[in-house]
């Protein structure tokens, strides 16, 4: 027969163990919940055959009638576009259209955060809570050298997910994809010409001197964790055309 105090030691344990579970859980989903979000989203949009385009929001010397193209539907609509009513262009405008990024293949739209130095935790934590980080020392779009952004959090694993939703698909992105860089109301097309996953120590990509304009984008690897870093190097579109 169980005795009153196996009964308590009974409920005791189980209760902890229920504690550590539910905690286990909540870790997972506060560090991959976000980037499963963003991976549904993503593969969804494909399926449905969205494709999207980006805004250039006017400036003092252009005129002030909106040049925001209509949303359209694609009449030769894939199997999948006619049952999920996709097949059609969305429009993306830039967040901030002083400095902000849009990578139309994956839908990123966020505000840049200049000047942030990338060796202060508080400092570029508290940048990049509504946006992306552009580190100090490197140079601005339209200048020659490397304009390095990024977006990741090295404090806690529960905060991977908080800081670094804005790039969690980078990954996507190929050789040819188009990133649009807002500066100052100019809008700076570049395309993506390599993709690389390096070690965290790997800091000469940060404070390299380079001959020519160059965008690279910084991100953590796998998504979710803190233990490499995935880059995405881009060269402005009239560079590349003129080779």
């Amino acid at each position: 027969m169980v005795t009153r105090k196996e009964k308590v030691k009974f409920i005791i344990l189980r209760t902890v163990g229920n504690f550590f579970l539910l905690f286990s859980i909540f870790g997972m989903v506060m560090t991959f919940g976000p980037a499963i979000y963003f991976e549904i989203i993503y593969r969804t949009n494909h399926v449905r055959n969205v494709k999207y385009v980006v805004s250039v929001p006017p400036t003092e010397n252009t005129s002030t009638i909106s040049i925001t193209p209509t949303p359209t539907v694609n009449t030769n609509r894939s199997f999948f576009g006619q049952i999920t009513g996709g097949d059609k262009i969305e429009v993306i405008s830039p967040v901030s259209a002083q400095f902000g990024i849009v990578i139309p293949k994956i839908g990123a739209n966020a505000k840049i955060n200049p000047n942030v130095d990338a060796g202060k935790q508080d400092e570029y934590l508290a940048a990049l809570k509504d946006g992306v980080a552009h580190a100090a020392g490197t140079v601005f779009p339209g200048v020659t050298g490397n304009i390095y952004l990024f977006a990741h959090s090295t404090d806690a694993f529960w905060n991977v997910g908080r800081y670094n939703a804005v790039f969690y698909l980078l990954k996507e992105l190929e050789n040819g994809d188009e990133i649009d860089v807002f500066f100052q109301g100019v809008r700076h097309v570049y395309r993506v010409v390599n993709k690389l996953v390096v070690d965290p120590s790997e800091t000469h990509y940060l404070t390299q001197m380079l001959p020519y304009e160059q965008l690279t984008l910084q991100t953590c690897w796998p998504p979710g964790t803190t233990f490499k870093r995935l880059l995405i190097l881009a060269r402005p579109e009239r560079d590349l055309l003129v080779r």
